[in-house]
């Protein structure tokens, strides 16, 4: 019975250790200034491809504010709901790495390919937006609030 209970804590403890090394959750986006707060950003996974959708924006003056300035499907959709990554799946290659999707800036109502990099034992995540290659781009990290 012991060695049951013992395998069963590991396979536990495993799978809540893998769950916090993955974007799947819930997150805090910080702004390119690295302190500004802007919204929660929940990502979601389905058979292998992440999502990712505003649930909540922090600056009240635009909680009814709409992606004026996208250009596809969501062009004229609230930004509150307003799905932001699209595509990414875990790279072949590292692990650590999700990429080969994209991330909209509801702002410019640009898209940029994406590369999401959990950090901090899965408590952060570097969020990569770039076009051609990851070295011309920006950066944001963002912090697990679930």
């Amino acid at each position: 019975m012991q060695k049951k209970l013992i395998a069963l804590a590991l396979l536990t403890a495993g799978t809540l250790a893998q769950a916090q090394t993955t974007p799947v959750g819930l997150w805090k986006t910080i702004d390119d200034d690295g302190k500004t707060e802007k919204s929660l950003v929940r990502i979601s996974e389905n058979k292998g491809v992440l999502t990712g959708s505003i649930e909540k924006v922090f600056d009240a003056s635009k909680q009814n504010e709409v992606c004026d300035k996208c250009k596809d499907d969501r062009k004229d959709k609230p930004v509150v709901g307003l799905q932001i990554i699209r595509g990414v799946r875990q790279n072949a290659d590292d692990k650590m790495i999700w990429d080969g999707g994209e991330v909209l800036d509801p702002e410019d109502g640009k898209t940029y390919k994406t590369r999401l990099k959990p950090i901090d034992g899965g408590k952060k995540m570097e969020l990569r937006g770039y076009v051609g290659l990851p070295m011309f781009g920006r950066s944001q990290t963002w912090v697990r609030v679930e």
